[in-house]
């Protein structure tokens, strides 16, 4: 009975397992995409005005699913998520990275899967284990550990680093609260609906951003980085990662980005020439075999 009540959740988590990798994946090119966006736009351009294309997108994928209105206690949980991924994370990590590196922004990002499972339980009513609590925060210490050693957490203690730990929370609460909603409305509707409620705030702070935002040094890598944020981080993205939430868990799930830093870093190698070296692979086969752990944990 027990083997059985195994086999069946296995093939319940399966699915979320693998949308919630999909998510990582698109999610993994975000930092430096911001970073290449930041470079040559406004700051809050990038933060809002992403939201409002994606917004864009949203109103068309509502339209032709005919998605039905959500009620008012959902409505109030929209505005949460929408706090969280459309307004909250964007913004504080566009204004950080100003300054700050995408790399050093990866580290802020290993954080996020710890910080995702606290507000699981406040948010979402699940209970992880033990065992689930221990590779969970071995991951975390596997990816900081290998910052240090690889120099991505120097430089000290700044303002950034603020603004970043902002992002940090303000994601982690629209994760847990958007896994929890998709359970009723779909991860698709779930950010199209908070991309739409957002849209009181997004829109007039994107119009005041083109009006007096410094748009001079915009270039072909600072649009494809927009675009990215745009339709991918935003939007799509979220269509995996919200719908694997909802059927893993979120606490559960939201442990897949620990890969996340060191995919950040891989694509740094493949796009940017940048050599990993042994201590990322290293990094990468500990923090895979936390995921798992994670991931057989009840």
């Amino acid at each position: 009975m027990r083997e059985q009540s195994n086999v069946i959740e296995r093939r319940r988590i399966t699915p979320g397992l693998v949308l919630g990798s999909l998510g990582v994946l698109a999610f993994s090119f975000s930092l430096p995409a911001t970073r290449l966006a930041v470079a040559g736009m406004d700051p809050w351009f990038v933060a809002f005005g992403r939201a409002v294309v994606a917004a864009a997108l949203a109103v068309v994928y509502l339209r032709v699913t005919r998605a039905p209105l959500p009620d008012r206690s959902q409505l109030w949980r929209l505005a949460v998520v929408a706090f969280g991924v459309v307004v909250g994370f964007p913004l504080f990590t566009s204004l950080a990275l100003v300054t700050q590196t995408a790399s050093h922004g990866a580290v802020a990002v290993a954080l996020l899967p710890a910080a995702t499972a606290v507000f699981a339980v406040l948010r979402a009513g699940e209970r992880p284990s033990r065992v689930f609590w221990l590779a969970s925060g071995g991951g975390l210490l596997a990816v900081l550990a290998f910052f240090v050693v690889a120099g991505g957490a120097g430089g000290g203690f700044e303002a950034a680093d603020l603004l970043l730990l902002a992002a940090i929370l303000a994601c982690a609460l629209g994760y847990a609260e958007g896994g929890a909603l998709s359970r009723e409305l779909g991860g698709a509707r779930t950010i199209c609906w908070a991309l739409v409620v957002s849209l009181p705030v997004t829109l007039p702070v994107t119009a005041v951003s083109v009006a007096l935002g410094d748009f001079a040094n915009v270039n072909a890598s600072s649009l494809f980085g927009f675009g990215y944020v745009s339709a991918i981080s935003m939007f799509l993205g979220f269509f995996a990662w919200y719908a694997g939430l909802a059927r893993g868990g979120v606490a559960r799930i939201g442990q897949l980005q620990l890969v996340q830093p060191v995919l950040t870093l891989l694509w740094s190698a493949l796009f940017l020439g940048e050599n990993p070296g042994i201590a990322a692979v290293g990094a990468a086969v500990i923090v895979l075999i936390c995921v798992a752990l994670t991931q057989r944990a009840r």
